[in-house]
């Protein structure tokens, strides 16, 4: 009797639990204890109390996220004010009002230190009840936040910033594909922006600010990269390809404007004299590489690490030559290196984020997803007197130390997953030969990835002289998906 295999059928594993295997090998518990699943069942109709919080409700607050996301984190309206400056105000879900300091929930939250998606499933840091449902921005709906209001000057500098809890209602909920092609004039109008003049009216002026403001970031040497997102795309349970997904102008007003509202978090904490965990990126310790791979496009670059002449380099290699501006983008990232968390107290300089050049940076704005974010907000609001303080220095250090060592974690879970659903697709197409670019050269290996379809492996031959930012040709030898690996030769 014909097996499946011989007619062209590929049995495929389970991703689901291949992901949750890795989640448990990596450190983390992907289940919640009974303790959290009892404090969540008890909130069902929750209401906050927020005495002082101020009522947005009227605001014409909107969301703007990924297609598929239930976890929202902040809304976003803007308004004009006198002499063209536009008053920007996000909203952050406040998470902290639900989920207080050392409950179960929290203390589980303070284990994984982040939500991990794996494409096929998503492991939440916290409860779906609360991460989906009654700390999600969702639309319809009123929800307590905490409200990062600044004031944006015509050239894109932001000259005052202030924090508040408000009460908000959720007019829109919208997502990057379609907002981005009407905002760039690839599609139409979504539906919820045609049927409302206002809300289209207000999604242009956020675009038009959040293009001032990252104007601004960019003279002061922001690096304007872009980076590639592979998803797989499944059809009856099947994988059937590999998705890319790019930057848009829908996703870089909202990345413009959590920037800038993480730098008002960061100032604001210094403002008071409190002590807090902020993002850093140090100069990048292989700066030497990327003078190379400027040389070698006929640029330069300082000897020196130096933001801003990085910055004036990636913008010109962007207009010189757009199509393979991501390829050098990921190089640059990949060369870049990680990034961590570090507790800075009053008085003490910070090592900054090299990528965005700012000297102060915090994360707090996806509360629902990254324990940080919940403790930045858990600082602000003691800082703004509506909490009283709660956490001790040494407390906080052991805090940005395990959400480094987690982040780290989830980014080896998630590339395992996406090596896996790879390895699926690809496992059909061995022998073939694949264009790639490297995007690793160290001592655990030399790591490529295919340009079409996007997918990363390792080369275990034919490496020699390889290094990150190279455009090579590659045959595909192998694809174990139970184990992630693709294996190439180099041609």
């Amino acid at each position: 009797m014909e097996g499946p295999e011989q007619k062209g059928f590929v049995i495929q594993p389970d991703l689901r639990d291949a992901a949750r295997h890795e989640m448990i090998r990596e450190g983390f518990e992907p289940d919640f204890p009974e303790a959290a699943r009892k404090e969540v069942a008890a909130l069902a109709g929750a209401r906050p109390a927020a005495p002082k919080a101020r009522d947005l409700r009227h605001l014409l607050w909107s969301s703007v996220d990924n297609p598929e996301s239930r976890d929202l984190d902040q809304v976003e309206y803007v308004e004009d004010l006198p002499n063209g400056r536009t008053k920007v105000m996000v909203g952050i879900a406040d998470v902290d009002s639900l989920v207080t300091q050392a409950s179960a929930t929290d203390l589980h939250a303070g284990r994984n230190t982040t939500s991990v998606y794996c494409g096929v499933t998503m492991f939440p840091m916290l409860p779906e009840a609360l991460s989906t449902g009654l700390t999600s921005l969702n639309e319809a709906v009123d929800r307590l936040v905490v409200v990062i209001e600044l004031t944006v000057e015509v050239d894109g500098t932001v000259s005052a910033r202030e924090a508040y809890q408000a009460l908000i209602h959720n007019h829109a909920q919208l997502d990057y594909p379609s907002v981005g092609a009407w905002l760039e004039d690839r599609g139409p109008a979504p539906a919820k922006i045609a049927a409302s003049g206002a809300l289209a009216d207000q999604l242009r002026m956020q675009d038009r600010v959040a293009r001032a403001m990252r104007g601004q970031r960019h003279r002061a040497g922001a690096l304007d990269l872009e980076t590639i997102e592979t998803t797989a795309v499944t059809t009856n349970g099947r994988i059937t390809d590999l998705a890319v997904h790019r930057k848009n102008r829908a996703t870089m007003l909202i990345e413009d404007f959590m920037i800038c509202a993480n730098v008002a978090m960061a100032k604001l904490l210094e403002d008071r004299q409190v002590s807090s965990i902020r993002r850093v990126v140090k100069a990048p310790e292989r700066w030497d590489r990327m003078v190379v791979l400027a040389k070698a496009l006929g640029d330069t670059l300082p000897e020196a690490p130096n933001s801003a002449a990085l910055a004036q380099f990636i913008a010109r290699r962007r207009t010189a030559d757009p199509d393979h501006f991501p390829d050098l983008s990921m190089s640059i990232v990949k060369l870049m290196g990680p990034g961590l968390y570090e507790i800075q107290r009053p008085g003490q300089t910070s090592d900054g984020h090299f990528g965005l050049a700012v000297d102060d940076y915090t994360h707090s704005t996806a509360p629902n997803r990254r324990y940080a974010d919940l403790i930045t907000q858990r600082l602000v609001k003691a800082a703004m007197g509506a909490k009283s303080a709660s956490y001790q220095d040494a407390e906080l250090d052991a805090i940005a130390a395990r959400c480094t060592k987690m982040e780290d974690a989830a980014k080896k879970v998630e590339r395992t997953c996406r090596k896996q659903a790879a390895a699926l697709y690809l496992a059909t197409r061995v022998g073939e030969t694949f264009d790639a670019i490297v995007t690793g050269a160290n001592a655990k290996g030399t790591f490529v990835r295919t340009l079409h379809p996007s997918a990363e492996g390792m080369v275990i031959k034919g490496q020699q002289g390889m290094d990150v930012g190279d455009r090579v040709r590659v045959k595909l030898v192998g694809a174990n998906a139970d184990r992630g690996f693709i294996d190439f030769v180099g041609q």
